[in-house]
Formats: structure tokens, C-alpha cells, sequence
């Protein structure tokens, strides 16, 4: 039997730090776009800067949100975004609440990343190791663009890693505070001015050696190497983010067994046996639905 999850209005997957919408035959959001296209929502995923601070990145989203109204007729969007993308799309919907339903934050930063706290301390304001930096990420998204054929937007690597600190993402909350707990690891308002807030995510969880061919995929092997960073959510992170730091409104779960790349069904498919997270997101759409969103 066919699923139905054809939201009242279209939803836009909205991409993190590096991000692309595919490159080939290699999607970002792995066979997320498709499978809810095939139970007749509409399915959009706006080109935005792969480094840049949640502001800027924020003012493109609401551009592409005004083309997508245009051209649906659609009145609001339903946003759904994985890591910085969860923060821009909470940009978004503070700054145009009258033309957002809701906002699904997947794996998101909402109160900041260890990591990215670790990688600011090792990269000295105006010395070497920043300039390094800083030119290998710019290089490296040029590359990025270029294959993947999208048009060149503004990066800037440094406003990036700044806005995912966890001093970066306080300022950032202070002033776009919309669906964040009150207590750390609580649930946050399920709405604000009109608009629904979700999250969900995951952690790293159990031996390495138990996962089978899940140990082999080097994504996998980074998010491990990289939760050794953690010292406030040292058992409880995906790698990359922690798991009561991604809370925001409704929290749907945020201890999935999954690596923050798993959350969007990467490397290509490779994810553990007992976790589906295309279904996650046809799960989400038949439940924006079910509320008429």
C-alpha cells in the first residue's frame, strides 16, 4: 500500500556546514528528497553557502522560501534541517514566522557543538593554523561547487565555526530563542508565534567492533574519533553534536543509534541495521500532516 504524507505545504530539506544538494549520483540528504516525493509531498532543497554564519545563510533561506511560495502558491513551508541547518532554519522562521509552519531540527547545534569549541581553540585568531584552515575549506567548497555544478555564493569558513561554538550559538540564541528548553535536556515550546518545533538525533552507542560493516565506513570512523573531543556530553553525542544540545521543541528522540551523518542517511545507505533514517523523515511528513501542516 502506497504511504501518504503530501504535507499542506511543501517542505524544504535544509543543509548544514558543507553542505550540497547532490553531486552526481550522490545525494546529500541520501534518498530523503525521493522517497517523500514518492508519497506526493513536495520536496525542496535550497542552495545555500556551504560555510557561512546562521545570519547569512538565514537571509538566503528566506529568499528561496519566497521563490518557493511564488512558484507553489503554497501560503507557508514546512523546514526540516540537519546540523547549521537546524539554526538556519530557526533563523528563518524567528525573522518570517507568517511563512513557515514548522521547524524540524536534525542533529542540530541548538546550544552549540564541543567540537566545534575544540577546533576554535586550536585555530589562534590571525596565526598560521587559521590561515591553513581556512584555505583548505575554501578550497575544498570551491571544489565542491564546481562539481556539483550550483552557483557561487558568499563562504567564509571562519563565521562558520563561529556561529557553531557554544558561545557563538548563546549569542545566536539571545536573540532568536524561538522553541528552546527552559531546563538543559527538557523539551522546548511545541510552538512559537504560529510556528511547530521538532528535533531529533542521535549517539554513537555501543562497541565499535559490534557494528559489522558499519565500522568499516570512514564517515563512521571520523564521528568516533571526533566524540573523544566531547567533555560535557562525553557518552552522549553523535560525533559531532551533542544529544540534549540538539534539543529543541518537541523532541521526537535524541538518542537514535545513529552518527551525526547517519541522520541523513550517508556514507550512501551505510547505516546501522537497526536504524532507518529515510524512514524517520516519511514518519515526520505523515506526522506534519496528520496536523495539517
Amino acid at each position: 500500500m502506497q504511504r501518504n504524507a503530501i504535507t499542506q505545504h511543501p517542505i524544504l530539506l535544509v543543509h548544514g556546514l558543507f553542505g550540497f544538494e547532490s553531486i552526481g549520483k550522490l545525494e546529500l540528504f541520501h534518498g530523503v528528497k525521493q522517497a517523500l516525493r514518492n508519497t506526493g509531498a513536495q520536496v525542496f532543497i535550497p542552495n545555500l553557502s556551504a560555510t557561512h554564519c546562521n545570519e547569512v545563510r538565514g537571509e538566503q533561506l528566506l529568499a528561496q522560501i519566497d521563490r518557493v511560495l511564488a512558484g507553489t502558491g503554497a501560503s507557508k513551508v514546512n523546514l526540516i534541517g540537519h546540523s547549521q541547518g537546524a539554526l538556519t532554519a530557526r533563523y528563518a522562521a524567528a525573522i518570517a514566522p507568517q511563512n513557515v509552519a514548522s521547524v524540524t531540527s536534525v542533529s542540530g547545534p541548538n546550544h552549540g557543538s564541543e567540537l566545534a569549541d575544540c577546533l576554535r581553540k586550536a585555530l589562534t585568531p590571525g596565526h598560521l593554523p587559521e590561515h591553513v584552515a581556512v584555505a583548505a575549506s575554501t578550497l575544498f567548497v570551491e571544489f565542491l561547487s564546481f562539481i556539483s555544478g550550483t552557483p557561487k555564493i558568499p563562504q567564509h569558513a571562519i563565521a562558520a565555526l563561529n556561529a557553531l561554538t557554544t558561545e557563538g550559538v548563546a549569542a545566536f540564541n539571545a536573540k532568536y530563542p524561538q522553541g528552546l528548553p527552559k531546563t538543559w535536556g527538557g523539551n522546548g515550546e511545541a510552538q512559537v508565534n504560529g510556528v511547530r518545533y521538532y528535533s531529533w538525533s542521535g549517539t554513537l552507542q555501543g562497541n565499535p567492533l559490534d557494528e559489522g560493516l558499519h565500522a568499516l565506513d570512514p564517515l563512521h570512523a571520523f564521528c568516533r574519533g571526533f566524540s573523544r573531543f566531547f567533555t560535557k556530553e562525553t557518552e552522549h553525542n553523535d560525533g559531532m553534536v551533542g544529544r540534549f544540545s540538539s534539543h529543541l521543541g518537541t523532541v521526537l528522540r535524541s538518542d537514535y543509534p545513529m552518527d551525526h551523518l547517519d541522520a541523513i542517511n550517508q556514507t550512501a545507505g551505510l547505516v546501522r541495521k537497526d536504524i532507518d533514517p529515510v524512514e524517520l523523515y516519511l514518519l515526520h511528513a505523515e506526522r506534519l500532516k496528520g496536523i495539517g501542516l
